[in-house]
């Protein structure tokens, strides 16, 4: 693969990234304490550094595996 088809992939593989990260969720406003899908207690940890989430990171992983 000679520079040119490299640079291309480079920019195609970023501008793909930059697309699955506009397309998530932004959260706002106050988190859940329990998850919204299973009902297990979200940590303190995971409300503070994700204000606003109402699932549990296991729930929020499926959750973005299905789209």
């Amino acid at each position: 693969m000679d520079e040119a088809h490299f640079e291309m992939a480079q920019r195609l593989q970023e501008a793909q990234l930059q697309q699955s990260l506009a397309s998530r969720v932004q959260y706002q406003g106050e988190s859940a304490e329990f998850c919204a899908t299973c009902d297990v207690e979200i940590p303190q940890a995971r409300r503070l550094a994700v204000p606003g989430c109402q699932l549990c990171v296991d729930c929020q992983g499926l959750q973005e595996v299905r789209r």
